[in-house]
């Protein structure tokens, strides 16, 4: 299976990527984490801090996307995580491993 996440929050400059790639690497995913850098005027509409955000796409079993999902809603200690954004997909692209773009 195949999730797709967008995190908002102050999840930016607190090595969330880093510590994302480290979970799923933990759970044996596959896929990659990248920063997004967001657009003010879209943030103010969405009631969020322009402060950009971060898109995951991971490749697993359900369970161990689940539980990844579950951690990026918290995310690393100095991260502040407001909204997840959950897109399952239906994807047939191959992953070698969990990378950061």
């Amino acid at each position: 299976m195949t999730v797709k996440l967008k995190i908002y929050g102050r999840v930016q400059g607190v090595f969330f990527r880093g510590n994302a790639k480290e979970k799923a690497d933990e759970l044996g995913l596959v896929g990659w984490v990248r920063n997004i850098q967001s657009h003010a005027v879209l943030a103010d509409v969405a009631g969020l801090d322009p402060d950009g955000s971060v898109e995951a796409l991971a490749v697993g079993p359900k369970d161990k996307l689940n539980q990844f999902i579950k951690w990026c809603k918290k995310g690393p200690p100095a991260a502040e995580v407001k909204k997840v954004e959950i897109e399952w997909l239906d994807s047939s692209q191959e992953y070698g491993d969990f990378s950061i773009k």
